[in-house]
């Protein structure tokens, strides 16, 4: 069960409640809310009361969006602003910091949750958390603790049962007095992505419609992980892509780029009441 929330108070969030962050990596915001539409999107649909919500990615890849998205800038309200935020930084003269903004004095959410007494998670997908060399370090490094294995990877057609599997073992792991926050990359819709099409080939590659597959193979398995996420206490979940990518839109592929398909991405927010 979830409730849906436009703007919630997150000082009394904050220490109440549990967090669930779910990035669904690279995914399109035209394919997101055409899929949701057509309704197939059953799980996902049960919490968007309202459909997706259109916003601009804070950057064009993984790396940067996620270490803008870890210093409280979520992706922004595709609308003229300005846009109050949930969780922002001390910093003089910031106009999207408002009463409901939980203000930290650490320089990213991460640190702050773990100061207000979380214990802070992530579940890795796509190589920037794949702690296999320096880089692939830094957004892991941020977290109390932090999973990789290659079955989480954008590699593995079961990479968001596996990564589900692990979040059930940590949430069973936890005190539960233990305020919980779970970041959860999710490869799935990364190319390569055509393994989730049934009838499509290697040879063919990826394309908008193994995009859309991927993000059904999604929604096939994340009832799973919000009913773990919800049941130790109320739990508020954010979940959103990264970034888009191209598939031949202009003669673009990929991301990285400036290009519409990149910047425009689906939000959501809303809170999932404990079922314990």
């Amino acid at each position: 069960m979830s409730t849906h929330s436009a703007q919630p108070d997150m000082n009394e969030v904050i220490g109440r409640d549990d967090l669930l962050l779910v990035t669904l990596d690279t995914l399109r915001f035209d394919v997101a809310a055409e899929l949701l539409a057509a309704g197939r999107l059953p799980n996902l649909a049960r919490h968007l009361p309202g459909g997706w919500e259109k916003r601009h990615a804070p950057g064009s890849f993984t790396y940067a969006s996620h270490q803008a998205i870890f210093a409280g800038f979520l992706p922004t309200p595709a609308r003229p602003g300005p846009h109050p935020r949930l969780f922002a930084s001390r910093f003089a003269g910031s106009e999207t910091t408002a009463g409901r903004t939980f203000v930290y004095d650490t320089p990213d959410l991460v640190s702050a949750l773990a100061a207000a007494g979380y214990r802070t998670v992530c579940l890795g997908g796509v190589g920037f958390f794949n702690k296999q060399g320096a880089l692939g370090s830094v957004l892991p490094g941020m977290f109390q603790e932090s999973h990789w294995e290659a079955e989480f990877s954008v590699a593995s057609p079961t990479s968001f049962e596996v990564q589900i599997e692990r979040a059930e073992q940590v949430i069973a792991g936890l005190p539960q007095d233990r305020r919980l926050f779970l970041f959860v990359n999710v490869s799935a819709l990364h190319q390569p992505n055509w393994f989730h099409l049934p009838g499509a080939t290697k040879d063919a590659g990826d394309s908008r419609e193994t995009h859309a597959a991927a993000l059904e193979y999604v929604d096939r398995h994340i009832g799973r992980l919000f009913a773990a996420a919800g049941s130790r206490r109320r739990c508020f979940a954010i979940v959103c892509s990264d970034h888009g990518t191209a598939y031949g839109d202009d003669g673009f592929t990929g991301h990285r780029l400036g290009h519409e398909a990149v910047w425009t991405v689906p939000y959501a927010q809303f809170f999932l009441e404990a079922t314990a």
